[in-house]
């Protein structure tokens, strides 16, 4: 039997709250939504359009993405 702690359940509320957040953003966005995990806040979403190309730390702490859904081409 796997006991869930208070600090567990409340890591995985923070991971999928995050993970809402980015396939909710990918609707409306040309670019990928990460989730990327933080050390000190816990889990983001981040949208790659605001950072361009991202740092090779931040790729390293991806734990989830969404491709962005919109297309520009007709």
């Amino acid at each position: 039997m796997q006991t869930i702690t208070n600090n567990a359940a409340a890591d995985n509320a923070a991971y999928f709250a995050a993970v809402a957040c980015a396939e909710r953003r990918a609707l409306h966005s040309y670019f990928d939504q990460h989730v990327i995990a933080d050390s000190d806040l816990g889990y983001l979403a981040i949208d790659e359009g605001d950072y361009g190309t991202l740092s090779q730390p931040m790729i390293d702490r991806i734990v989830y993405t969404t491709p962005g859904v919109l297309i520009d081409e007709f």
